[in-house]
């Protein structure tokens, strides 16, 4: 098989794969109390953009959550200080974003830098505009819906895409194409190539 159909391969059963999935838990988050579901997207695009590198999952997940927080306690930073806006603004966002990356890049092996950075400002941009006292479950609703991108649709889409290639290539649909979408450690490429 070409390059082209491969890369058609690739982009349907992708295409399936997101489809099929993220509505899933779109139609699911309500009913278990979570009312910022499309975080999950945002998290599971930033796994991706990572290359789909499945053994970096926990580091990612632990930078999305330590950014949660790291959003809470800006939030609750800047309520605090009695400043101009402006400079409390700066200043916590100076502060806080030099500590997570020195914090992140010290223990690079536990810490996904970019998804703590990543998560504070989707923190940020959801319980910014609010007073500490109206955030309520915000912060764990958001940290469920980080969980379940990186998990779920990250790592879960990329599963089930692979899955989705091999079956096609035991079938002969796909023949012996080759090709990955930056999947898991060549698994698809691998697959369509037998």
């Amino acid at each position: 098989m070409d390059e082209k159909q491969r890369k058609t391969i690739n982009m349907l059963t992708l295409a399936f794969g997101i489809a099929f999935m993220p509505p899933i838990w779109a139609v699911l988050a309500p009913f278990i109390g979570v009312g910022t579901g499309a975080v999950a997207l945002i998290c599971a695009g930033l796994f991706v953009a990572n290359g789909n590198r499945r053994q970096d999952a926990v580091k990612i997940s632990i930078g999305f959550l330590l950014g949660d927080l790291w959003a809470y306690i800006a939030v609750w930073v800047m309520e605090t200080l009695q400043w101009n806006p402006n400079v409390e603004l700066y200043a916590t966002l100076f502060v806080m974003g030099g500590l997570a990356v020195i914090i992140g890049e010290t223990f690079s092996r536990m810490i996904f830098t970019p998804s703590w950075l990543c998560g504070w400002a989707i923190g940020l941009t959801i319980m910014g505009p609010m007073k500490v006292n109206e955030i309520g479950t915000l912060p764990i609703q958001i940290g469920v819906a980080m969980l379940v991108g990186v998990i779920y649709v990250g790592v879960g889409v990329d599963a089930f895409q692979g899955m989705l290639v091999r079956r096609l290539a035991r079938g002969g649909a796909a023949g012996n194409a080759a090709g990955q979408t930056g999947g898991a450690d060549g698994r698809r490429e691998e697959a369509l190539e037998k």
